[in-house]
This record gives structure tokens, C-alpha cells and sequence, in this order.
């Protein structure tokens, strides 16, 4: 098959997969080569009156939800025309971001609208990259050709804006998906040009096969994640200690630092060490974290370090091999790292159940079977004039609440009036569960906070104004 670059962006109604919802999607299509092909894909999707958005999301983007409901398609309009127009045999998706973000309000999206939420990332030879990791890596081991932007802190930037200004490209309007997209191929351009051997290297490198024969090779790597520190370049060499005992993944340690003070810590005090933050500065911190091998993670073999490299990473060779043999020498370190991430975990779990979670966010709570799978193919090709799913029944209960979520959300006009009692009692629970906690309350409390900002322009000010309207606007009504 051909393959071909699909670059994409989202601008969304608020920063949780779960519970926002992707207002604006853009993309265009190049060649290998970084040439375009056809015109760009620039569509709004309808917000729907189950979900608030975040003021602070839409004072970003500027787009209301009033637009999108009256510029804008479905869900289900826009899944098709996906699978029409994008998502063809050999299409690499990439993005800025887009593994950690976009592609998983993609997922969610999928999941909503009844189709399997992976399948459009490594069915028909698809598969996914990521720019801004390949940009960190190139600034940190090849930076010659490109300008690199650092912030008014002296802290090296990389946001996809900070590296359009710095080099002259076309980014007329930040947060505006089809802007962002243009721009991630002018970066994308930028590091084949300037640096071809690194940005064919991790184009290859971005297969899990791949990541996961060099993590496991039982030697140390060169590893460039966000999670790592400005002032290093966000790059590190790390070795893997063990495999992830829940995940496609593996837990690496930072090689930078010295293993010897996590020698006899207990399974407790290392979740207590690994459970830092990034205002922490005084405590233990546990440099050990989760590559995990599907999120096509910038990993390349000690052999990229050159003198150069090695000097702006802050990194000794002597220091890198002293501290691996020590890591290899900690024999029961892997079993006490294994169950110090239980109980992170279980207190993750904990965490979560305080919070009330509806089918929409339970995308990871379990597989979908083939034979729902045939049944979702069904529900797909209903349509307002033929919306009878009454012989659809799943053997998933997810997919069975999501039927009458679906219909509402995308077919109005089919619901009898039954199946509207039902919709109206679903809205009235998801927006007013939790008292002082719901989301009708969140929302008002972070409308008014945003109101409150001194430095608000005529024009936010407006956009929080048609916000409020909305919201007044969908505010359910108790019919029992």
C-alpha cells in the first residue's frame, strides 16, 4: 500500500477525553515528501446539550458552542466522512501532541458513535506519529539548521508556536486546528531538510515492534520525553528495569541520576518517592517512569551521542555506565518497583471512584466482543427515517446505554416520546449528580473565576457572555 501523511488537529471544548468534546477538526494530506495532496479537511462538530464546556478551553479557541451548532455536523455525519476521506489504506496520522491529546478525544469519539475506537490507527497498513517528541529529539542531539526558541525564562521552548515564530512560518492564528496543522508540517519540513537521517530514523522508529526490541535489548538508550527536565534538553539515557505487569509498556530508570539511595526502600516509601511533583523540590524523587510502546516514544541507540550531544544533555559517559552497573547490581529493585506500582495504582483507583463516571468516559473498562462488533456496524447505518434499534441488543451494557445517547445526539427527530423522557432524565442526572460538585456547578465556578480576570478583552468577554447563554440555554429541567 501507498503510504501518505495525514497531519491533523483538534480544538476542543475542555482538556478530558472523557468528558469534552472535539468542536473543530482539521487535517490535510501530504506525500512522503512533505507535499500536499488534495485540499484540507476544516469541519466543526455540533456540541450537544449533555456536556458544558470549559470557559477556559473556549476562551483559548474562540469557538462557541452556538457556532458549531449552527456551522457545524454530527458525530455520526463526521465518522463517515472520516472513513470516506481520511482514514484510507496507508494513512499515517501525525500531529503535535496528537498521541497524548488528540488521538485520545479520537478514541473517545470512535467509542460514542459505535466504532471500535483503534482500528483507524493500524488497520489497512494506518499507523500514527507524533512531531513535537521528534522535534525534541532533534533539537537535543541535532539542532544544527533550525532556530530554536527559548522562553523569557532562558528555558529552551517548543511549543508549536514558539518554533513557527523562531523560524519564520506560517501560523496565522494559534489554536485555530487548520493553522496548528500547517504549521506541525512546517516543523515537520523543517527537521527532514535540515536533519533527513534522525526524521527517517524515528519515522521508522515509531512502530511498537520496533520501540519495544530496543527497550528490551538489555542495553541503555537515548530516551526524549516531556516528563524529563528543560534544562537537559527533555532527553535522558535510561535502561529498563522491568516490564509493566498491566500495560504494553516498560519501566525505565533515568540513568542520569544515582540508583544507591533506592536500595532498601521499602515498596511504600518508593510509591511515596515516584508519586512526586513538579513543585517538589526538596524530596526523594524516584526518576523512573513508563515508556509505554504504542505512543511512538522518541527512543534512539547510545550511538546517536556525539560530544556535542552529550555536552548540551549534561551527560558524562562514565556517569551513564557507573550508574547501570549499579541499577544491575539492585537484583530485588524490579519486584520492589513492581509493587510499589500497585499501590499506585490502587490509589489511583480510589482516586476515581470518588468522582461519578457515565458510560461516555468507560472507553478502558473492557474489549468489545466481534459479535458486538456486527451489531455496532448496524447501528451505523441507521438513520433518522429508519432508527429502529429495538432487535439491537449487546452483550456489552456499555453499548446498550449508548444506543439511546447516540440516537439523542445525533438523530433528534427519531426519539419517540419515550426515548426523549429517557434523554431529558440522562441530561438532568449527568449535569446536576453531586450537589456542590456537579458540573452545572463546576461550570459557573470557573465561568465567574474567568470573568473575574482584569486583563479580559471585549472580545472574551463577549465569548464568556454567549457561554452563560448557552448554558442558561440547556439547563434540564426536573420532570419528576
Amino acid at each position: 500500500m501507498i503510504n501518505s501523511f495525514f497531519f491533523y488537529d483538534l480544538e476542543t471544548s475542555g482538556f478530558d477525553p472523557k468528558e469534552a468534546r472535539i468542536m473543530q477538526f482539521a487535517g490535510r494530506r501530504t506525500d512522503m515528501d512533505l507535499k500536499y495532496i488534495g485540499d484540507p479537511i476544516n469541519v466543526l462538530m455540533r456540541m450537544t446539550d449533555d456536556v458544558l464546556p470549559d470557559p477556559s478551553a473556549i476562551l483559548l479557541t474562540g469557538i462557541t458552542p452556538q457556532k458549531t451548532i449552527q456551522e457545524g455536523i454530527t458525530e455520526a455525519e463526521f465518522m463517515k466522512l472520516f472513513y470516506q476521506q481520511i482514514a484510507i489504506a496507508g494513512t499515517i496520522f501525525v500531529g503535535f501532541n496528537s498521541v497524548r491529546f488528540d488521538d485520545e478525544f479520537m478514541r473517545y469519539l470512535h467509542y460514542r458513535n459505535f466504532y471500535d475506537a483503534y482500528e483507524w490507527q493500524w488497520k489497512d497498513d494506518r499507523s500514527k506519529w507524533d512531531i513535537l517528541d521528534v522535534a525534541r529529539m532533534t533539537r537535543a542531539l541535532r539542532p544544527e539548521g533550525i532556530n530554536w526558541p527559548v522562553g523569557r525564562d532562558g528555558v529552551a521552548a517548543n511549543r508549536l508556536v514558539d518554533l513557527s515564530a523562531a523560524n519564520s512560518l506560517d501560523h496565522l492564528s494559534a489554536h485555530d486546528a487548520l493553522s496548528d496543522v500547517d504549521a506541525t508540517i512546517g516543523v515537520a519540513r523543517l527537521i527532514k531538510v535540515n536533519q533527513p537521517r534522525l526524521f527517517e530514523y524515528l519515522l521508522n522508529m515509531r512502530t511498537k515492534k520496533s520501540v519495544e526490541k530496543l527497550v528490551q535489548s538489555g542495553q541503555p538508550f537515548v530516551y526524549t520525553s516531556g516528563k524529563y527536565d528543560s534544562l537537559y534538553e527533555k532527553t535522558s539515557v535510561v535502561a529498563m528495569v522491568s516490564k509493566h505487569p498491566n500495560q504494553e509498556a516498560a519501566l525505565v530508570y533515568d540513568l542520569r541520576f544515582d540508583p544507591t539511595p533506592f536500595s532498601e526502600l521499602s515498596p511504600e516509601e518508593l510509591a511515596d518517592a515516584w508519586s512526586w511533583h513538579d513543585n517538589i523540590t526538596d524530596s526523594l524523587v524516584l526518576p523512573v517512569k513508563t515508556l509505554k510502546y504504542n505512543r511512538c516514544p522518541a527512543v534512539a541507540p547510545l550511538s546517536v551521542l556525539d560530544k556535542n550531544s552529550l555536552k548540551r544533555l549534561r551527560l558524562r559517559t562514565e556517569t551513564i555506565e557507573e550508574n547501570h552497573k549499579k541499577l544491575d547490581n539492585l537484583t530485588d529493585f524490579p519486584e520492589r518497583l513492581q509493587r510499589a506500582l500497585a499501590i499506585m495504582d490502587k490509589k489511583r483507583e480510589s482516586t476515581a471512584a470518588r468522582y461519578d463516571t457515565f458510560v461516555d468516559g468507560m472507553l478502558y473498562t473492557g474489549f468489545v466482543s466481534p459479535e458486538d462488533k456486527k451489531k455496532m456496524s448496524m447501528v451505523r447505518a441507521l438513520t433518522t427515517n429508519n432508527f429502529n434499534a429495538t432487535n439491537i441488543v449487546f452483550k456489552d451494557e456499555r453499548l446498550n446505554e449508548l444506543l439511546l445517547l447516540y440516537q439523542a445526539r445525533n438523530y433528534r427527530t427519531s426519539l419517540s416520546d419515550e426515548a426523549r423522557h429517557a434523554w431529558e432524565a440522562y441530561r438532568f442526572k449527568k449535569l446536576t449528580t453531586g450537589g456542590n460538585s456537579s458540573r452545572i456547578t463546576r461550570f459557573s465556578i470557573a465561568l465567574q473565576s474567568a470573568y473575574k480576570n482584569p486583563k479580559l478583552s471585549s472580545r472574551e468577554r463577549a465569548i464568556l457572555e454567549e457561554l452563560q447563554l448557552y448554558a442558561e440555554s440547556i439547563m434540564p429541567a426536573n420532570d419528576d
